[in-house]
């Protein structure tokens, strides 16, 4: 495979899939990469990229948002956070509620849960502003910076992290946000090579991440698998580290390209 020849120029890194508000496996996680780094770091500060997706579906997006939080103050770590299209939705529905039912239909409604805001009855108007003025004085104004300060695409030595995925055939400098944050069919089924060996969640088949020769998908569907997933990426290596759990909340229903 490309990877076992690829660089990350000396550094070490830790690529985290989906959380989709399963903030008890992303502390499982979490802890399996403090406990890897320690065997691995040799005085290197690990780099962490966060795929995006961190709220929606499951049950705590706040907690997973408060500890992202918490995390970009460590300065032991260099810390990227992906959007994610399901952040994008979220903060669509801030600035135009009243076209936000949608975002409630595919996970938003937990997330406005987990904030202590009851989800609107009926997708009028009314009730979405209603809804989304009262996520406002809940959510904590780091969350909201945070949100506002996620990255589409970062580039690592030979790899290049998205949320989605690319447009072959685009400079990744000419690449759309939509597609970066949304792009599946014309991608995965797509053998590659890619400008850059592509790092990327938001398409999961089951438990096990897709290690292809030119893209690894990171997505193993949190929150209906039970299973979340990072890879460790070194110049010439690539390992998988997972948390599990048997709560998960949603059948799995796996978000393949024919989705």
């Amino acid at each position: 495979m490309a990877q076992a020849a690829s660089k990350v120029g000396g550094q070490l890194v830790y690529a985290i899939g989906d959380i989709h508000g399963c903030y008890g496996l992303m502390k499982d996680l979490l802890a399996r990469i403090a406990a890897d780094s320690a065997e691995h770091a040799r005085g290197r500060r690990p780099v962490l990229v966060f795929l995006g997706d961190y709220v929606d579906r499951g049950p705590h997006s706040a907690q997973v948002m408060e500890a992202l939080v918490w995390l970009q103050r460590r300065r032991d770590l260099d810390i990227h956070f992906l959007k994610g299209n399901h952040e994008q939705g979220l903060l669509e529905f801030m600035d135009e509620p009243e076209r936000g039912a949608p975002w409630l239909g595919f996970g938003g409604a937990e997330t406005l849960g987990a904030y202590g805001v009851q989800p609107p009855p009926e997708a009028s108007p009314e009730a979405l502003r209603a809804a989304r003025d009262e996520l406002l004085e809940r959510m904590p104004a780091s969350h909201l910076k945070l949100l506002l300060q996620l990255e589409t695409l970062v580039v690592i030595g030979d790899y290049a992290f998205v949320h989605a995925g690319i447009r072959p055939g685009t400079p990744l400098e000419a690449q759309s946000e939509n597609d970066l944050l949304w792009m599946r069919r014309g991608f995965v089924d797509q053998p590659g090579p890619f400008p850059k060996i592509i790092v990327h969640g938001h398409t999961w088949l089951g438990e096990q991440p897709q290690l292809m020769e030119h893209r690894l998908g990171l997505d193993t569907g949190a929150y209906a698998t039970g299973v979340l997933t990072a890879a460790r990426l070194e110049d010439g290596e690539v390992a998988i580290l997972q948390a599990r759990r048997s709560d998960v909340w949603a059948p799995a229903q796996p978000e393949a390209a024919t989705a």
